[in-house]
């Protein structure tokens, strides 16, 4: 085993982009993965994130398709040999540029595909022909489905945070891409996090594996200082400001559970006067990438984000992470912390938690095996500014809470009305309780014919026609006048 990249037996063009990129002593995971993925096993590897896990199996692929370089301008000489697997599309950029850094003095091809783009330009680079392909499984189907990628000269399959793969539902898309591929052939797992799916997922399309642990599954980093805080919802942007004010943080990874509450936290934080970015699935994927971007370069300070970053994103020199919202998932906080503390660099993970949250907490102390103790946060500064009303309190300008109108007043009656409205009158008819009318008591008009003597003239034998009431009386006055 060996300590230094200088000391590895890598070819001069892999060796030299290695040396450009600055890479002298190798992580944990690099040290013990390199070696054996060079004899070409199967391997499953489970590193804390942030170990370097992408050149642990870039660097060993490229060494071996060395022997399939060449520079020919024909497609059929250059069929995708190595295929990459990754779940988000911010990931699965991230891959292809290291992978193509690392290439980058040999003639071998490299190129991502991942939805949210147009598929012509991935579709004509694709027909070009590519030794390494980077993927998302979505994508991919689509590009197999209509005969873009020919996958039946694969001989190394790579799945990075498969576990999130699985999260997600990947795992028929998956099955159907493994299909696709030669029986025959080099498989690499590697993840952070090993559940009994990816066990199980493992023993499927994996032969003889070797398993390289060089922590304890699920265990956080040691670089990283976690701290618990207890606060409601409404007192969770407040302990945002006091914690980057009293570490003296520049920039952080903000982690919500929705969508919904990331466009709203962003919106809030930016009008507190933050540089302030969003992330999440419903953006396009332009400005996902244009957002991860001016992340990178420091021209946003805030990185309020999904799960969608809490897998893989390598972003250097990051001082913190919040936990907005405590993840549903106890193996999210374990990827989300691991945003910050890289490469060996220290780091801060602050999780806000509020009362409903007891549970998800007891998960995440079950999952790292450690013993979690909240604390309280002192607040310095007033609350945030900007106006909040929920119909029971307000908020003034300078951000101090108003008393309701009835408190200010001290008055506990209802406030009173500026005009009086006129009284209505009421008809003393609908006061009087229901009367139930004489049962077949005859109407008023027959009984008022019966009273009257009989006309003269008239047989008794004969019947005089019922009256009825009259509903148009003048009318029938006028006829009988006209007659």
């Amino acid at each position: 085993m060996t300590s230094s990249f200088s000391n590895l037996s890598l070819a001069e063009p892999l060796a030299r982009a290695v040396a450009e990129m600055g890479y002298e002593s190798m992580t944990p995971i690099q040290e013990q993965a390199i070696p054996v993925v060079l004899t070409g096993k199967d391997v499953m590897g489970a590193a804390q994130t942030g170990t370097g896990k992408t050149a642990a199996f870039s660097l060993p692929l490229l060494q071996r398709l060395l022997k399939h370089e060449n520079s020919s301008t024909s497609p059929a000489r250059h069929p995708v040999r190595a295929l990459v697997l990754l779940p988000t599309r911010e990931l699965a950029d991230q891959v292809a540029q290291q992978v193509a850094m690392y290439a980058k003095y040999t003639k071998l091809r490299s190129m991502v595909v991942f939805g949210g783009m147009d598929m012509k330009p991935q579709t004509l680079e694709l027909k070009k022909g590519v030794e390494v392909l980077v993927a998302t499984p979505g994508r991919l189907l689509d590009h197999i489905e209509a005969k873009n990628a020919v996958l039946n000269q694969v001989e190394y399959v790579v799945l990075d945070e498969a576990d999130r793969m699985l999260d997600i539902g990947f795992l028929p898309d998956l099955q159907r891409i493994l299909s696709y591929l030669p029986k025959q052939r080099t498989t690499l797992l590697f993840s952070a996090t090993f559940s009994p799916e990816i066990k199980r997922l493992a023993g499927s399309y994996l032969q003889d594996p070797i398993t390289i642990e060089v922590a304890r599954p699920n265990e956080t980093a040691s670089t990283v200082e976690q701290r618990f805080y207890s606060a409601n919802d409404d007192d969770k942007r407040r302990a945002i400001h006091q914690v980057l004010k009293t570490r003296g943080l520049k920039q952080a990874f903000i982690f919500v559970n929705s969508k919904l509450g990331c466009a709203r936290l962003a919106r809030s934080l930016e009008r507190e006067g933050l540089k302030t970015a969003a992330l999440h699935g419903d953006k396009s994927q332009d400005e996902r990438l244009k957002a991860l971007d001016a992340f990178k370069q420091g021209e946003v300070d805030l990185l309020v984000c999904t799960d969608v970053a809490a897998r893989g994103l390598d972003i250097k020199d990051v001082p913190a992470v919040f936990n907005f919202d405590v993840p549903f998932n106890a193996e999210d906080y374990v990827h989300r912390i691991g945003r910050t503390g890289r490469a060996g660099a220290s780091g801060l993970a602050v999780t806000l938690v509020s009362n409903s949250d007891a549970r998800l907490v007891a998960d995440i102390e079950k999952l790292i095996k450690k013993k979690i103790d909240l604390e309280a946060l002192e607040y310095e500064e007033d609350r945030p500014r900007g106006r909040i009303n929920d119909g029971q309190r307000a908020w003034r300008e300078d951000g101090q809470r108003e008393a309701p109108r009835r408190e200010r007043s001290g008055d506990s009656r209802e406030p009173r009305s500026s005009y009086r409205t006129a009284p209505v009158a009421r008809d003393p008819f609908f006061d009087k309780p229901y009367e139930v009318p004489a049962i077949d008591a005859a109407p008023h008009w027959e009984s008022a014919a019966k009273a009257q003597p009989a006309r003269s003239g008239i047989s008794a034998n004969i019947k005089p026609k019922r009256k009825v009431a009259a509903l148009f009386k003048a009318e029938e006055q006028s006829e009988t006048s006209s007659q």
